[in-house]
């Protein structure tokens, strides 16, 4: 595409020198310009990209996108781009070198702290169902309509989220369901994106080391729907709000009028309601109140957690074109999520569930859960991450020994921190709760499974999906599930021989 017209859809722009060049790239890594680029500079926490902006130029970059004006001698053979905010700026211009491809699809966002996976994940299987081929972007696998693979970041820069955007289109998708994080919001890697749902799941502490209070950090999420209420692009976008969560009914609150809504939860005000909800290990069932008319939803997920994300869900996928009573058929075949509740196994009466829960508010839920389940006695295994959040590391501990008859504290990814040291602040907030702590995870899962009885659950929290633990100058391949699962072998094959 031609300078000139990917220039033409930034709203507030100076350009100076040539603007005919060809562009075939655009980049914020000085290290991979050449010819045909577009380097943005942009101010990070860590870095200012401002700073390699000779690299680009040496590197042969055919134009600069900055905040700042060129200086005095910069000449006229490379285009400078003069913008207020830089990563806006790429934002839009990625998605004008992509061919805008959310103009051709049913966009599904997803942000809040928990659930973002699942219901993403949920609105895609209906997608897929309806539509026969979606798209899925998020924090475990990335779906392009003909291939899935394993996902690098929840929601990723905007240059490769437009890429895959794109891709999902050519591959004949007509729809995708994407996590939308905090970080991406703030970074602005969806800025130029146009919505049809726009889902807020909920919002408890977490991401603190980043967003610094909890109102920064809800305003970050309440900052995506603003502007699209504001600017929807093209799209008649429409918020599904969790208005049972306090954060949520404040969300509601500010856009009620700004942007169509559809409010969820078990309220009697909600635009889609949950009655009469039940659950068994093996599922969950309830009744779907909308627009005066009742369905039944079952699905194969357990705890009340979940029967929010198949609200949001259902209400996303309304808000997409699709039904309830299509989309409620659907998510009765709906698929496991990886690491989330995930049901690993059973020895000797004994079942493992490893869950993604790695915030107070999540773990409580899914201890409050698998406690509803009327086990002997559950059993919780779970750490917190080094170089994070610190002040959650105690109210992580309070959540899991509200629930839990026993507790196995333990490592979780310790980073640089010293893993013994994260444990002596877990343990601050685990009161006179039964536990022990084994800073060896792999040690932790076994002596849990190992000392189970029949009729016990054993809840692995944390990491979920996540195949590697990460240390301060490595990395370990390490996965809960295949290490539970190893340990119910090893139980089953004891239980044997003992006979």
């Amino acid at each position: 595409m031609i300078l000139k017209q990917l220039v033409a859809s930034l709203p507030r722009v100076t350009a100076s020198g040539p603007m005919d060049a060809e562009i075939h790239s655009l980049t914020a890594s000085s290290k991979e310009v050449g010819p045909g680029a577009v380097f943005a500079a942009i101010r990070g926490s860590a870095n200012d990209g401002h700073r390699f902006i000779d690299d680009a130029l040496s590197a042969g970059a055919s134009a600069i996108l900055a905040e700042t004006a060129p200086p005095s001698d910069f000449g006229n053979t490379v285009a400078w781009l003069h913008v207020p905010d830089s990563r806006a700026a790429l934002a839009e211009m990625a998605s004008a070198l992509a061919g805008h491809p959310w103009r051709d699809l049913a966009m599904a966002g997803v942000t809040g702290t928990n659930g973002k996976t699942t219901t993403a994940f949920l609105i895609h299987h209906v997608m897929k169902t309806e539509w026969h081929r979606a798209g899925l972007l998020g924090t475990v696998l990335v779906d392009d309509g003909e291939t899935v693979s394993s996902a690098t970041h929840t929601t990723p820069d905007p240059v490769a989220l437009l890429q895959l955007i794109a891709r999902m289109r050519d591959h004949g998708c007509r729809g995708v369901a994407m996590e939308v994080s905090s970080h991406g919001i703030h970074q602005k890697r969806v800025a130029s994106i146009g919505f049809d749902a726009c889902v807020f799941t909920n919002l408890s502490q977490d991401h603190l080391d980043y967003h610094g209070t909890m109102d920064a950090y809800f305003r970050a999420k309440a900052d995506w729907f603003h502007a699209l209420a504001a600017d929807p692009r093209g799209k008649k976008t429409v918020a599904v709000i969790n208005t049972d969560d306090s954060f949520g009914a404040e969300l509601a609150d500010e856009l009620d009028g700004k942007m169509p809504l559809i409010r969820f939860g078990f309220g009697v005000h909600c635009d889609f309601r949950a009655n009469n909800f039940m659950q068994s290990a093996r599922g969950m069932e309830f009744e779907l109140s909308t627009k005066g008319k009742s369905y039944l939803v079952r699905a194969p997920l357990i705890g009340r957690f979940n029967a929010y994300n198949l609200l949001a869900a259902l209400a996303a996928a309304h808000a997409c074109g699709i039904r309830p009573r299509e989309a409620v058929a659907a998510l009765a075949h709906a698929p496991q999520v990886p690491g989330r509740m995930e049901n690993v196994g059973n020895a000797g009466g004994a079942t493992v569930f490893v869950d993604y829960a790695h915030t107070p508010d999540a773990l409580e839920n899914a201890c409050r859960t698998l406690k509803e389940l009327n086990p002997r006695r559950l059993i919780t295994v779970f750490g917190c991450g080094g170089d994070r959040d610190r002040g959650k590391r105690p109210l992580m501990a309070a959540a899991a020994a509200r629930h839990s008859d026993a507790c196995v504290l333990t490592s979780d990814n310790p980073r640089s921190e010293d893993p013994l040291a994260i444990l002596r602040e877990i343990e601050a907030g685990i009161g006179g709760k039964n536990h022990l702590s084994i800073v060896d995870r792999s040690e932790a899962i076994s002596f849990a499974v190992q000392n189970s009885l029949s009729g016990d659950i054993i809840l692995i929290a944390g990491k979920g999906h996540e195949t590697s633990q990460q240390f301060s100058d490595h990395a370990i391949e390490f996965d809960d599930r295949k290490h539970a699962a190893k340990a119910l072998r090893e139980r089953a094959q004891a239980i044997a021989a003992n006979r």
